[in-house]
C-alpha cells in the first residue's frame, strides 16, 4: 500500500510517501524534512506535492495516510491535523494518528523534543520500543527519563544525560502507524498537553450606559 505520512509537531516539517507491506515493511519512496519553524500552513501543501511528484505518485493512488498527533505547539500541530484529515475526506482514503515522539529515533530509548516555554515534550520506551511513559511535558530537569536519550541534543545539559540528535521521520511514522493498517481509524485528537494561554473570563465587567 502506498502511503502518505506528515508531521507538523516541531519545528522540522516532515512530509514523506512510502510503500508498505506486513510482508516487506516500509520502503520510502521520497521525503522531505524542512526547517520551518512556524511556518507549517506556508510549506506543507508544496512538500506534499514534490514528495508526490518526485515518487511519480498521483493523489488518487494512495491508499492512507498517516499524521503525527504531537505533542506540539498548537498551531503548528492544527496545520498537520487539519491537512491530514481534509485529504482522506476529499480521496476516501483512512487517516490515522500516531504519536509524533513515536516516531522519532528507533530502539529502546527516551525521547525529548523542544516544547518551548524553556519545558520538554517526553516519552519513555521499553526495549521492544514499546511506549511505556508519557507523553508529558515538563522542565527537562524533571523528566523521567532514561538513557539512551534521543531528541533535541539542546537538553542535554539541563537533563544532565546525553542526547542523539534525532528527529520525526518518514520510517517513524509509518512504524509508528503499521499496527494499525487494516483498522478503523481512530479520531484525530492532537496532543497538546497543555492548556490554552488564553482562557475566558469568569468576571462580569459592567455595561457602559
Amino acid at each position: 500500500m502506498l502511503v502518505l505520512a506528515l508531521d507538523t509537531a516541531t519545528p522540522t516539517l516532515v512530509v514523506g510517501l512510502a510503500r508498505w507491506s506486513a510482508e516487506q515493511g516500509t520502503e520510502v519512496l521520497a521525503e522531505r524534512a524542512v526547517a520551518s519553524g512556524n511556518r507549517h500552513a506556508e510549506l506543507l501543501t508544496p512538500a506534499v506535492r514534490e514528495v508526490l511528484a518526485e515518487a511519480g505518485v498521483a493523489m488518487r493512488e494512495l491508499d492512507a495516510v498517516v499524521t503525527g498527533l504531537g505533542p506540539g505547539p498548537f498551531t503548528g500541530l492544527r496545520v498537520g491535523v487539519v491537512t491530514a484529515a481534509a485529504l482522506g475526506d476529499a480521496r476516501g482514503l483512512p487517516v490515522h494518528g500516531v504519536c509524533s515522539l513515536d516516531a522519532v529515533g528507533d530502539g529502546a530509548r527516551s525521547v525529548v523534543t523542544d516544547a518551548r516555554r524553556k519545558e520538554a515534550h517526553w516519552a519513555v520506551y521499553d526495549a521492544d520500543g514499546q511506549r511505556v511513559a508519557g507523553p508529558g511535558v515538563d522542565r527537562p530537569e524533571d523528566a523521567p527519563v532514561v538513557e539512551p536519550v534521543v531528541g533535541d541534543v539542546r537538553f542535554a545539559e539541563r537533563l544532565g544525560r546525553d542526547v542523539a540528535a534525532a528527529e520525526v521521520t518518514t520510517a517513524g511514522l509509518l512504524r509508528a502507524a503499521a499496527p494499525l493498517f487494516g483498522s478503523t481509524p481512530a479520531p484525530l485528537e492532537p496532543l497538546y498537553l497543555r492548556r490554552p494561554d488564553a482562557v475566558p473570563s469568569v468576571t462580569r465587567k459592567p455595561v457602559s450606559q
